[in-house]
């Protein structure tokens, strides 16, 4: 299975793309994802066997493309979101900001 970048159409073996998350945001249940090829970085939410891409709005975020994943699998932990997929696991910690 093969996961595409929406910017570039590249596509990427989920190992590539999961280990290109670089934050969970807990609060509107978002990881943020950086393209290895194009750069461009999107917000997702990773849902049961898909990925939700989106914007967000007035507090919310809305999913607005749909991408199928079949067996993935997710887990919010209080500052980490744990994504399964197959026999492979990543986890995304949410970045800890200091306050100014």
């Amino acid at each position: 299975m093969l996961i595409p970048c929406l910017a570039c159409e590249a596509r990427f073996a989920p190992d590539e793309y999961f280990g290109a998350c670089s934050d969970y945001d807990r609060g509107l249940d978002l990881v943020s994802w950086t393209c290895p090829r194009c750069g461009n970085r999107d917000d997702l939410r990773v849902l049961p066997g898909e990925l939700g891409f989106g914007c967000p709005r007035g507090g919310r975020f809305t999913v607005q493309v749909r991408v199928r994943v079949p067996g993935l699998r997710r887990r919010r932990g209080e500052l980490r979101l744990d994504i399964s997929l197959d026999a492979s696991d990543w986890r995304v910690r949410t970045r800890v900001r200091q306050p100014a």
